[in-house]
């Protein structure tokens, strides 16, 4: 049985609208974020199918024919995902309303977040499973040469977002900015975040927090680094994640070489202290 209904909340209506006319979203892990105060709510449209479960119920399939393109669409989240090269597009904050958002409209975070493959690793790209619940994503392509394993949260920040390459040897995963966002050393943990500048407003119906992000490797190796542009060489194994918000600036050590079951046991969970915003942040050269 197909598990599918349709949105019906003007709320959510409107959300979604606002998210196409920012960014078309043709286009963070796993994907544990912190708790959003209005909730989330994946759907996910695949091959013209639009699957968004009941709350507190899920889907799970296997072995779906994924078409040309994948919607993903959340409250907080919106990404599209290119069959064609496996890679994520326009990556977009949409702003609704929460206290722990960092937009007050959709904006477009990460233009593209793309794995290098050759045509044979990508040849006979089928979904092997894909489980939708609430708030989450899980979604892996099965090539003729190996796998691709996309995590993802509906929530306004933390660990929301993650992409597991798996195949004979090593992947390079390239993450571009959309135009407005710069990587920027933050003056505060001496670390690499990414962001748009804007100060936090703290009251008001326009209140938000800070646009803060930093991309998060495991077992992964930074090969390029600029304003708008990192590339990583993952190993099997590895991954490749985004975080948001105060996990992306607390003072961490950084992640382990973990290769299995990672997200627990090098998650922060708020343990850590978190610096005051940076000021004037300044893009990479």
């Amino acid at each position: 049985m197909v598990h599918t209904r349709t949105r019906s909340a003007v709320f959510r209506a409107a959300i979604i609208a606002g998210a196409v006319l920012a960014g078309s979203l043709a286009v963070a892990a796993p994907a544990e974020a912190k708790t959003s105060a209005s909730g989330g709510d994946f759907a996910v449209t695949v091959g013209g199918t639009t699957y968004n479960p009941a709350p507190g119920k899920d889907v799970k399939l296997r072995d779906v024919a994924p078409g040309a393109r994948i919607a993903v669409r959340g409250i907080h989240v919106g990404f599209d995902i290119d069959v064609a090269t496996l890679g994520v597009y326009d990556y977009t904050l949409t702003g609704a309303p929460d206290s722990q958002r960092m937009v007050t409209s959709p904006t477009v975070v990460f233009a593209s977040k793309v794995p290098t493959l050759t045509a044979a690793e990508r040849a006979g790209a089928t979904i092997s499973r894909l489980e939708v619940k609430d708030d989450t994503l899980v979604v892996i392509f099965q090539t003729s040469a190996g796998k691709l394993k996309i995590q993802a949260k509906d929530g306004a920040q933390g660990g929301i977002f993650q992409m597991e390459p798996e195949f004979a040897g090593p992947v390079e995963l390239t993450h571009t900015l959309a135009p407005g966002v710069f990587y920027f050393v933050n003056s505060y943990t001496g670390k690499i975040n990414f962001g748009n500048g804007v100060d936090a407003v703290t009251t008001g119906a326009g209140a938000h927090q800070m646009l803060l992000g930093k991309d998060s490797p495991q077992v992964a190796t930074k090969t390029l680094q600029t304003a708008t542009v990192t590339k990583w060489t993952v190993q099997p194994g590895g991954r490749l994640g985004g975080v948001l918000g105060e996990d992306a600036i607390e003072l961490s050590a950084g992640a382990t070489n973990c290769t299995s079951d990672c997200q627990a046991q090098n998650r922060i969970r708020g343990s850590l202290p978190v610096p005051p915003d940076p000021q004037n942040p300044t893009p990479l050269p």
